[in-house]
């Protein structure tokens, strides 16, 4: 049972690494403002289209950084838990059927 749960563990641990080497993307007004984060949920970098930004007033500006951060993390969350999902089968799948438990 405790290889069990050191080898879920060491699956974490290496879907967490993973997760930070992958790069999803949001944007907004047409890729005017774009926010690169990991899948791990951590911005890591804003671009701003320096004519846009000098043409737009600053409540415009934060909706839209807001809106472009949002699907950034919506696209992170999906690519975790697409991650985390395979690992969960993987796991299950090595329990000696139980995985199809309730697939029936």
């Amino acid at each position: 049972m405790f290889d069990k749960l050191f080898q879920a563990q060491q699956k974490a641990d290496e879907v967490k690494k993973r997760l930070d080497s992958i790069s999803v993307f949001g944007e907004a007004e047409g890729g005017k403002i774009k926010v690169v984060a990991s899948a791990n949920k951590e911005v890591k970098e804003i671009v701003l289209d320096p004519e846009f930004v000098s043409s737009v007033d600053r409540e415009e500006l934060e909706e839209l950084l807001v809106v472009a951060v949002n699907k950034a993390l919506a696209q992170a969350e999906n690519v975790s838990q697409s991650e985390m999902q395979a690992v969960s089968q993987d796991l299950l799948g090595g329990m000696g059927g139980l995985g199809n438990l309730f697939n029936k």
